[in-house]
C-alpha cells in the first residue's frame, strides 16, 4: 500500500501533541474504534499535514476523518477551503458530526469500513 508523507508545518507538533492530551468525548469514541489496527490498516490521532491538523489519519489509505463538533459550528468555508487543499494533495475525507458519532456510532462504523475497503481495493 502507498504511503505518502504529507510535509506539515512543525511548528504545529507540539500543538497536535495537546489536541491528542485534550480529546474531546467524540474523538475518544472514534479513537477506540480505530486504534489497534481494528479495521486492518493504522491510523494516528491529531496529525499534521500541511498547515492542518486533521482529527484521524491513515498514512497507508491517505484517508483523513474529522469529527466536527462545536469548534467547527459557523466555520462552513474555512473547513471546506481547509479540505480542499489537503484534498489537493491526495487525501480523501470523511466527515461526522459530533451528534452523529454520540447518536448513530454504528452507521459510523460501517461507513469507515466501507470507506477503508475501498480506498484498499484502490491502492493494494
Amino acid at each position: 500500500m502507498r504511503n505518502k508523507i504529507i510535509p506539515y508545518n512543525s511548528k504545529l507538533k507540539e500543538y497536535a501533541r495537546h489536541l491528542r492530551k485534550n480529546s474531546t468525548l467524540t474523538e475518544i469514541i472514534i479513537w477506540k474504534l480505530l486504534k489497534n489496527r481494528s479495521f486492518g490498516v493504522q491510523f494516528h490521532r491529531q496529525v499534521p499535514l500541511v498547515e492542518y491538523i486533521v482529527d484521524f489519519y491513515c498514512h497507508e489509505l491517505q484517508l483523513a476523518i474529522e469529527i466536527d463538533g462545536n469548534s467547527h459550528e459557523y466555520k462552513y468555508d474555512y473547513d471546506i477551503c481547509r479540505q480542499g487543499i489537503l484534498e489537493s494533495h491526495g487525501l480523501t475525507f470523511l466527515r461526522f458530526t459530533d451528534f452523529e458519532v454520540k447518536k448513530d456510532i454504528f452507521s459510523i462504523e460501517m461507513t469507515i469500513r466501507e470507506k477503508v475497503n475501498e480506498l484498499s481495493e484502490l491502492h493494494p
